[in-house]
């Protein structure tokens, strides 16, 4: 974004440093999914292009990454931690239900999105896959999918009450955090990424665990 920022970037702080570049790695998979759905006019065509990218991670598992930076950075960061490449073809369901155009398909998408790349993300952190962070998972593919315009945010009910998380789960729901100032504000426009009062909320989750 231009050497801007992102909300991302700061999530990634609390990240250990070790697991920086896989937390990179899987979320740049994930980006890739995505644009293929935001830059497809042709529901037929993106789901061509998702498939080929759910084949090329398929294949990371028996033959080394192609030059693709995303495909080689995955085969590097993750699959040595346990994230094998079908696992992360797996991420290209829900993404293949975002282009459908009947609304109960496009809904499993956007509930079944969250959960697929959060529960990888807890492999990398050693955590289980709590109901909270089901939730969380929820909460931050809505928010995500409406800044991407691929989902109608405004405004969207609140799933959790007031919660305190443990802190090993922290830097995963640092995303809920993010995710819920949006979900309250509902969106477009919404509130610029990166800014001194989003980074000032992860500060309070990171050092209370409480997410409002």
């Amino acid at each position: 974004m231009n050497g801007q920022l992102t909300d991302r970037d700061l999530v990634r702080l609390y990240w250990s440093v070790e697991l920086r570049p896989a937390f990179d790695a899987l979320f740049g998979i994930d980006d890739a999914l995505a644009e293929v759905v935001t830059s497809s006019s042709q529901p037929a065509l993106g789901a061509i292009r998702l498939a080929w990218w759910r084949e090329a991670l398929e294949r990371l598992d028996q033959k080394p990454a192609p030059p693709e930076p995303r495909l080689q950075a995955a085969a590097a960061e993750l699959l040595p931690r346990g994230i094998k490449g079908s696992d992360l073809a797996g991420l290209e369901g829900s993404w293949a239900l975002l282009l459908q155009e009947d609304q109960e398909s496009f809904m499993r998408g956007v509930a079944t999105r969250g959960p697929a790349l959060f529960r990888l993300a807890a492999r990398l952190l050693d955590i289980p896959m709590s109901r909270v962070l089901e939730d969380a998972a929820q909460s931050f593919a809505a928010a995500d999918l409406g800044r991407r315009h691929i989902f109608d945010l405004a405004p969207l009910p609140l799933r959790m009450a007031k919660v305190r998380v443990p802190r090993n789960a922290r830097p995963l729901t640092a995303l809920l955090v993010l995710a819920r100032l949006d979900m309250r504000k509902g969106g477009p426009p919404f509130e610029p990424q990166a800014t001194p009062g989003r980074a000032a909320a992860l500060l309070m989750h990171r050092l209370s665990g409480i997410v409002t």
